[in-house]
């Protein structure tokens, strides 16, 4: 529990330079990703990042920050019963593709 405690203290930042690269503080955790689409839950609530050929290139679980490159083509911050269904839709879109 200490953990938790320690990553709500940190400020939630984002930061996108030229659309290729992207870096997130107060990150908790990363509910799912693909090459399309990152669900982040941030420290400031949950985060859809969506783009083309996303990486995860650094997971810092100590500092809660996140950095991914790719073409991003949209941020939304999205509640709970938002969250839900983009998950749901996501896991049955990737069965039947």
């Amino acid at each position: 529990m200490e953990r938790d405690n320690q990553i709500h203290s940190y400020n939630h930042n984002f930061q996108l330079i030229e659309r290729k690269n992207v870096s997130i503080s107060g990150v908790k955790k990363i509910d799912s990703f693909d090459s399309e689409e990152f669900l982040i839950e941030s420290v400031m609530g949950i985060m859809v990042l969506k783009g083309e050929g996303l990486e995860l290139i650094k997971l810092d679980t100590m500092q809660g920050v996140v950095t991914i490159k790719g073409m991003v083509n949209s941020l939304t911050y999205v509640d709970e019963k938002s969250t839900q269904k983009n998950k749901e839709n996501s896991v049955i879109s990737r069965l039947f593709k």
